[in-house]
């Protein structure tokens, strides 16, 4: 099981932790947003599978970068209606074909399934 711990720092800043693992959110913009660390897992989660194909396939793939762009929505509910992921390689990496094989692997991502199959999202308020 995943699991994230959310504290509130001061007005609208907060530490997640994970595992080792912590970072700051501040939906001020003073670091990443909510919503930039939303993006932030879809990229780095799509990385992650870059990766794995680039082993299986004995690919020299470094270095690349994966730009996640969404805009939000004007009206409520407010939420990302299109989200855009652009994959940098460098030119001359790999053919066309395996272009084309990486892009269906990369669609593996749990972060890319999860979003895409809108999951259930229960809240529950501990007082």
């Amino acid at each position: 099981m995943y699991r994230v711990e959310v504290t509130h720092n001061r007005d609208m800043a907060f530490s997640a932790k994970a595992g080792e693992g912590e970072f700051s959110i501040d939906a001020k913009g003073k670091g990443l947003t909510p919503l930039d660390a939303l993006l932030a897992g879809l990229g780095s989660c799509i990385g992650v599978y870059i990766r794995k194909y680039a082993e299986g396939s004995k690919l020299q793939l470094e270095n690349f970068k994966v730009n996640v762009s969404a805009e939000l929505s004007k009206e409520s509910p407010f939420s990302f209606r299109y989200i855009s992921v652009e994959i940098d390689l460098k030119p001359g990496l790999i053919d066309e074909r395996r272009q084309k094989a990486l892009l269906e692997f990369v669609k593996n991502c749990p972060a890319h399934n999860t979003l895409k199959s809108n999951p259930a999202i229960e809240f529950k308020l501990i007082c």
